[in-house]
């Protein structure tokens, strides 16, 4: 009997692994049958072969599935948490590469820093990341918004995640779509792991971060809360959509996307 229970608690733990970092339940595996193949217990293969692959092989073969790795500790372009490639969520085609770093080298004199949350996993279209609706092709990201610092612009961030830290705690979509019933649109305000809140939303570079990226032709799609929209004005933009009730709020992140 407590063989079963040990089996269907690996089990539980290899699907948990692979729903929200797609490689770490095979290496989670892997890692099993190494130990019972050469009867040892060693607790660092798995940590090992967890930093093995997300440092050297998983970039490399992931060329192969159209992916590519999104950089770490660039000065330019750079993950809000280490966690977000720590589970293997930093990977974008090529094209969106292009945007990101086309953008990146046109925000320099701006002193904007692209910072990252969410993009997609390295393998496979069609394989989701949760909870994200529609990140699994590699040509979606979601990018965090500017702040300021006591009146001064910063690249520092207000949630520890970059996940809800809202603009505007009520506003009239939200309130909308949580009337009709669409309980998870504000739920990413349960997500920030910590939040700074001497830090204030910054118009205008957020605006200057946004049209860097409308005006690649790549883009297809942003997705920001329509009063958003109208404060940023940028309401003559097309390329600048409501994502609809069934996703979260979108005031305390960009969704970009590419064509």
């Amino acid at each position: 009997m407590k063989l079963v229970i040990k089996i269907i608690a690996h089990l539980i733990f290899i699907i948990f692994l692979t729903i929200t970092t797609q490689i770490s339940g095979v290496l989670w595996l892997i890692s099993l049958i190494t130990k019972y193949l050469f009867k040892y217990n060693k607790r660092y293969t798995f940590p090992t072969l967890y930093l093995l692959f997300n440092l050297l092989i998983v970039p490399t073969t992931s060329n192969f599935f159209g992916r590519v790795k999104l950089p770490m500790f660039d000065s330019q372009i750079k993950p809000r948490n280490i966690i977000y490639p720590l589970l293997f969520r930093n990977y974008v085609t090529q094209e969106l590469y292009d945007v990101l770093t086309n953008s990146s080298e046109q925000l320099k004199k701006e002193n904007i820093q692209i910072t990252y949350l969410d993009a997609n996993f390295p393998f496979y279209d069609g394989f989701p990341l949760l909870p994200h609706r529609s990140h699994n092709d590699g040509k979606k990201i979601d990018i965090s918004f500017m702040y300021t610092s006591k009146s001064i612009s910063t690249n520092k961030k207000p949630s520890l995640s970059g996940y809800g830290a809202f603009v505007k705690e009520n506003n009239t979509t939200a309130n909308s779509c949580l009337e009709k019933g669409y309980w998870q649109y504000g739920f990413t305000k349960y997500l920030t792991l910590g939040k700074n809140e001497e830090l204030k939303f910054d118009s205008k570079k957020t605006r200057i971060l946004i049209k860097s990226f409308l005006n690649q032709h790549q883009t297809h799609k942003i997705f920001i809360e329509p009063y958003l929209k109208q404060k940023l004005n940028l309401t003559n933009y097309d390329k600048i959509r409501f994502h609809g009730c069934k996703a979260v709020r979108h005031d305390d992140h960009i969704h970009l996307q590419i064509k």
